[in-house]
């Protein structure tokens, strides 16, 4: 299936992808300050750059869209147009994020990805819970 925008259209619609305080982010710290939770964003001298970083924990939460790092589900598929533009843009974040995790796990870091898709209201009980067991057991999902 061919694209239902003009190449220069695409462009400009991809410009204004935010990289910073995305729907999902905002949910999730929504979620995590409600619970009690105190947080940093954005650490810059942290390797990736985590979305949230609570020191408190020596722990970081990454936020990943599921088209832009990979995922399996359904929001995950990767376009059948330019599709060589798409895989090497798709591996290349993978590459990147399991880079940073190993960087920070070097650093004594504790890391968890949570995923577009799991931020849903009907899954907020659920994610929560694995917040908690994450921060509090220090299991790694």
């Amino acid at each position: 299936m061919s694209d239902v925008f003009s190449p220069p259209k695409r462009q400009e619609i991809m410009r204004h992808v935010k990289s910073k305080n995305t729907a999902p982010e905002v949910k999730l710290r929504s979620l995590l300050h409600k619970n009690g939770f105190r947080f940093r964003l954005n650490r810059k001298d942290l390797p990736g750059k985590p979305d949230i970083v609570l020191p408190k924990f020596k722990a970081v939460i990454f936020v990943h869209g599921c088209f832009w790092h990979g995922h399996s589900c359904n929001r995950g598929h990767r376009p059948q147009t330019n599709t060589d533009f798409w895989n090497k843009k798709i591996e290349s974040n993978i590459a990147r994020d399991k880079k940073d995790i190993a960087l920070l796990e070097a650093q004594g870091w504790r890391v968890l990805v949570v995923w577009q898709c799991e931020i849903k209201k009907k899954n907020e009980d659920l994610l929560l819970a694995k917040i908690k067991e994450f921060l509090y057991s220090g299991n790694i999902y």
